[in-house]
Protein backbone atom coordinates (compact mmCIF):
# COMPACT_ATOMS: atom_id res chain seq x y z
CA UNK A 1 0.00 0.00 0.00
CA UNK A 2 2.60 2.81 0.73
CA UNK A 3 4.03 1.86 -2.64
CA UNK A 4 1.03 2.42 -4.61
CA UNK A 5 0.18 5.31 -2.55
CA UNK A 6 4.05 6.79 -3.28
CA UNK A 7 3.86 6.47 -6.82
CA UNK A 8 0.73 8.12 -7.30
CA UNK A 9 2.34 10.98 -5.27
CA UNK A 10 5.06 10.96 -7.72
CA UNK A 11 2.85 10.60 -10.74
CA UNK A 12 0.18 13.94 -8.80
CA UNK A 13 3.22 15.89 -7.94
CA UNK A 14 5.25 15.11 -11.12
CA UNK A 15 2.01 16.23 -13.36
CA UNK A 16 0.72 19.29 -10.33
CA UNK A 17 4.51 20.62 -10.82
CA UNK A 18 4.96 20.27 -14.62
CA UNK A 19 1.69 21.36 -15.53
CA UNK A 20 2.02 24.71 -12.79
CA UNK A 21 5.15 25.63 -14.38
CA UNK A 22 3.82 25.88 -18.03
CA UNK A 23 0.34 27.96 -17.58
CA UNK A 24 2.41 30.27 -15.69
CA UNK A 25 5.63 30.52 -18.01
CA UNK A 26 4.04 32.73 -20.76
CA UNK A 27 3.49 35.21 -17.95
CA UNK A 28 6.88 34.52 -17.11
CA UNK A 29 8.80 37.92 -18.55
CA UNK A 30 6.05 40.43 -17.67
CA UNK A 31 5.69 39.81 -13.72
CA UNK A 32 8.48 40.40 -11.24
CA UNK A 33 10.31 37.94 -8.74
CA UNK A 34 8.21 38.79 -5.93
CA UNK A 35 4.74 38.42 -7.63
CA UNK A 36 6.05 34.85 -9.16
CA UNK A 37 6.91 34.21 -5.68
CA UNK A 38 3.89 35.02 -4.65
CA UNK A 39 1.44 33.46 -7.29
CA UNK A 40 3.95 30.24 -8.41
CA UNK A 41 6.55 29.25 -5.87
CA UNK A 42 4.32 29.83 -2.55
CA UNK A 43 0.75 27.67 -4.07
CA UNK A 44 3.67 25.32 -5.72
CA UNK A 45 5.24 24.13 -2.27
CA UNK A 46 1.81 24.28 -0.30
CA UNK A 47 0.26 22.48 -2.98
CA UNK A 48 2.98 19.65 -2.97
CA UNK A 49 2.49 20.06 0.55
CA UNK A 50 -1.47 19.36 0.44
CA UNK A 51 -0.49 16.16 -2.12
CA UNK A 52 2.00 14.49 0.47
CA UNK A 53 -0.47 15.03 3.10
CA UNK A 54 -3.45 13.81 1.53
CA UNK A 55 -1.92 10.69 -0.92
CA UNK A 56 0.90 9.72 1.49
CA UNK A 57 -0.03 10.42 4.62
CA UNK A 58 3.33 12.72 5.18
CA UNK A 59 2.77 15.09 7.85
CA UNK A 60 4.65 18.23 9.00
CA UNK A 61 5.47 19.42 12.13
CA UNK A 62 7.56 22.85 12.20
CA UNK A 63 8.63 23.87 15.81
CA UNK A 64 11.06 27.31 16.03
CA UNK A 65 9.17 29.52 14.14
CA UNK A 66 9.62 32.35 17.05
CA UNK A 67 13.65 32.10 15.99
CA UNK A 68 12.86 33.42 12.77
CA UNK A 69 14.42 37.23 12.70
CA UNK A 70 13.36 39.73 10.41
CA UNK A 71 16.01 41.34 7.28
CA UNK A 72 18.52 39.84 5.85
CA UNK A 73 19.97 36.14 6.96
CA UNK A 74 21.84 33.23 6.01
CA UNK A 75 19.76 30.01 6.91
CA UNK A 76 21.66 26.41 7.37
CA UNK A 77 19.73 23.72 6.86
CA UNK A 78 20.20 20.00 7.48
CA UNK A 79 19.88 18.26 3.97
CA UNK A 80 18.41 15.03 3.95
CA UNK A 81 15.63 15.38 0.64
CA UNK A 82 14.16 16.95 -1.78
CA UNK A 83 11.71 17.67 0.66
CA UNK A 84 13.66 20.91 2.04
CA UNK A 85 13.77 22.59 -1.11
CA UNK A 86 10.10 22.57 -1.34
CA UNK A 87 8.78 23.31 1.67
CA UNK A 88 11.21 25.54 3.52
CA UNK A 89 10.41 28.57 1.44
CA UNK A 90 6.78 29.45 2.69
CA UNK A 91 8.95 29.50 6.21
CA UNK A 92 10.39 33.29 4.68
CA UNK A 93 9.60 36.52 3.56
CA UNK A 94 11.72 36.32 0.25
CA UNK A 95 14.45 33.20 0.30
CA UNK A 96 16.68 32.07 -2.71
CA UNK A 97 18.75 28.68 -2.97
CA UNK A 98 22.62 28.69 -3.44
CA UNK A 99 22.67 25.99 -5.78
CA UNK A 100 24.62 24.08 -8.47
CA UNK A 101 25.09 25.92 -11.66
CA UNK A 102 24.08 22.66 -13.77
CA UNK A 103 20.45 23.18 -12.36
CA UNK A 104 20.18 26.58 -14.46
CA UNK A 105 20.96 24.58 -17.68
CA UNK A 106 17.34 22.77 -17.82
CA UNK A 107 14.61 23.97 -19.78
CA UNK A 108 11.95 26.08 -17.83
CA UNK A 109 13.26 24.72 -14.40
CA UNK A 110 15.92 27.03 -15.22
CA UNK A 111 14.21 30.11 -16.78
CA UNK A 112 12.03 30.05 -13.35
CA UNK A 113 15.22 30.23 -11.41
CA UNK A 114 17.01 32.75 -13.13
CA UNK A 115 13.41 34.84 -12.39
CA UNK A 116 13.94 33.89 -8.66
CA UNK A 117 17.65 35.28 -8.82
CA UNK A 118 19.05 32.36 -7.16
CA UNK A 119 22.82 32.05 -6.54
CA UNK A 120 24.32 29.57 -8.92
CA UNK A 121 27.87 27.68 -8.46
CA UNK A 122 30.17 25.79 -10.36
CA UNK A 123 31.74 23.87 -8.33
CA UNK A 124 34.92 22.87 -10.38
CA UNK A 125 35.94 26.53 -9.81
CA UNK A 126 36.54 26.12 -6.60
CA UNK A 127 38.22 29.77 -5.61
CA UNK A 128 36.64 31.50 -8.28
CA UNK A 129 32.85 29.88 -7.51
CA UNK A 130 33.53 31.04 -3.85
CA UNK A 131 34.13 34.37 -4.99
CA UNK A 132 31.65 34.89 -7.49
CA UNK A 133 28.91 33.27 -5.02
CA UNK A 134 29.87 35.66 -2.26
CA UNK A 135 29.13 38.61 -4.69
CA UNK A 136 26.03 37.83 -5.46
CA UNK A 137 25.14 36.78 -2.52
CA UNK A 138 25.71 39.81 -0.59
CA UNK A 139 23.64 41.58 -3.58
CA UNK A 140 20.70 39.17 -2.89
CA UNK A 141 21.22 40.01 0.88
CA UNK A 142 21.28 43.78 0.22
CA UNK A 143 17.55 43.16 -1.03
CA UNK A 144 16.50 41.51 2.27
CA UNK A 145 16.59 38.83 1.49
CA UNK A 146 17.02 35.28 3.34
CA UNK A 147 19.46 32.77 1.50
CA UNK A 148 19.14 28.63 2.27
CA UNK A 149 22.31 26.69 2.52
CA UNK A 150 23.09 22.86 2.79
CA UNK A 151 26.48 23.38 4.24
CA UNK A 152 27.17 19.60 3.37
CA UNK A 153 26.68 20.55 -0.26
CA UNK A 154 24.57 17.42 -0.96
CA UNK A 155 21.70 15.39 0.45
CA UNK A 156 23.34 13.04 2.87
CA UNK A 157 21.01 9.65 4.11
CA UNK A 158 19.57 9.70 7.47
CA UNK A 159 21.96 9.20 10.43
CA UNK A 160 25.33 9.86 7.98
CA UNK A 161 28.38 11.05 9.93
CA UNK A 162 28.26 15.21 9.19
CA UNK A 163 30.15 16.03 6.22
CA UNK A 164 30.03 20.29 6.52
CA UNK A 165 31.81 22.20 4.06
CA UNK A 166 33.90 25.46 4.91
CA UNK A 167 32.15 27.77 2.23
CA UNK A 168 29.07 28.41 5.43
CA UNK A 169 31.79 30.02 7.49
CA UNK A 170 33.41 31.87 4.40
CA UNK A 171 29.58 33.53 3.65
CA UNK A 172 29.53 33.57 7.52
CA UNK A 173 32.29 36.01 8.07
CA UNK A 174 31.64 37.98 4.96
CA UNK A 175 28.22 39.23 5.21
CA UNK A 176 27.60 40.03 8.75
CA UNK A 177 24.18 38.67 9.46
CA UNK A 178 22.77 36.26 11.62
CA UNK A 179 22.53 32.65 10.84
CA UNK A 180 19.71 30.48 11.01
CA UNK A 181 20.69 26.63 11.60
CA UNK A 182 17.50 24.30 10.52
CA UNK A 183 17.29 20.44 11.61
CA UNK A 184 15.32 17.66 10.34
CA UNK A 185 14.43 14.18 9.54
CA UNK A 186 13.06 14.67 6.20
CA UNK A 187 15.08 11.61 4.68
CA UNK A 188 13.39 9.41 6.64
CA UNK A 189 9.68 9.90 4.92
CA UNK A 190 11.40 11.38 1.34
CA UNK A 191 14.41 9.65 1.02
CA UNK A 192 16.61 10.24 -1.27
CA UNK A 193 16.98 8.22 -4.68
CA UNK A 194 13.81 6.52 -4.08
CA UNK A 195 10.14 5.97 -4.80
CA UNK A 196 9.22 5.48 -1.55
CA UNK A 197 7.01 8.28 1.03
CA UNK A 198 6.45 6.74 3.98
CA UNK A 199 3.63 8.11 6.07
CA UNK A 200 4.08 9.71 9.56
CA UNK A 201 5.52 12.96 10.23
CA UNK A 202 8.41 15.29 8.91
CA UNK A 203 10.18 16.83 11.71
CA UNK A 204 11.74 20.54 11.60
CA UNK A 205 13.59 21.91 14.50
CA UNK A 206 14.30 25.83 13.33
CA UNK A 207 17.03 26.59 16.45
CA UNK A 208 18.03 29.95 17.69
CA UNK A 209 20.10 31.57 15.14
CA UNK A 210 23.82 32.65 15.79
CA UNK A 211 24.67 36.15 15.72
CA UNK A 212 27.56 37.65 13.48
CA UNK A 213 30.79 38.65 14.87
CA UNK A 214 32.08 34.61 15.74
CA UNK A 215 35.13 33.81 14.19
CA UNK A 216 34.80 31.53 11.22
CA UNK A 217 36.51 28.39 13.13
CA UNK A 218 34.66 28.95 15.93
CA UNK A 219 30.85 29.76 14.25
CA UNK A 220 31.54 26.25 12.02
CA UNK A 221 32.09 24.41 15.15
CA UNK A 222 28.58 26.18 16.96
CA UNK A 223 26.32 25.35 13.60
CA UNK A 224 27.57 21.66 13.99
CA UNK A 225 27.08 21.71 17.47
CA UNK A 226 23.43 23.37 16.97
CA UNK A 227 22.45 21.23 14.51
CA UNK A 228 23.39 17.91 14.42
CA UNK A 229 22.10 16.54 18.10
CA UNK A 230 19.00 18.04 17.21
CA UNK A 231 18.64 16.57 13.97
CA UNK A 232 19.63 13.20 15.63
CA UNK A 233 17.12 13.59 18.22
CA UNK A 234 14.48 14.18 15.42
CA UNK A 235 15.72 10.89 13.63
CA UNK A 236 15.39 9.36 16.82
CA UNK A 237 11.92 10.47 17.20
CA UNK A 238 10.97 9.55 13.70
CA UNK A 239 12.86 6.43 14.03
CA UNK A 240 10.17 5.06 17.00
CA UNK A 241 7.26 6.52 14.87
CA UNK A 242 8.24 4.29 11.43
CA UNK A 243 9.11 1.29 13.39
CA UNK A 244 9.92 -2.15 11.18
CA UNK A 245 9.42 0.16 8.34
CA UNK A 246 12.50 3.05 9.19
CA UNK A 247 15.13 2.25 6.56
CA UNK A 248 18.53 1.19 7.81
CA UNK A 249 21.07 3.28 9.31
CA UNK A 250 24.28 3.86 7.28
CA UNK A 251 27.63 2.28 8.69
CA UNK A 252 29.02 4.05 11.37
CA UNK A 253 26.26 6.06 12.50
CA UNK A 254 24.74 7.02 15.82
CA UNK A 255 22.03 8.83 17.08
CA UNK A 256 22.40 10.68 20.05
CA UNK A 257 19.62 9.66 23.15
Amino acid sequence: MILLRSLLFQFLFYSFTILYMLVFLPALPFVTRRQMWRLVVLPWSRGTGWLLRTIAGTHVEITGRENIPDGPLLIASKHQSAWETIALLPLFSDATFILKRELMWLPVFGWYAAKGDVIPINRGARAAALKAMTVRAREELAKGRQIIIFPEGTRRPPGAPPAYKFGVAHLYAAFGVPCLPVALNSGLYWPRNALVRRPGTIRVEILPPIPPGLKREAFFERLQADIEPASDRLLALGRAELGMTAPEMPPQAELSP
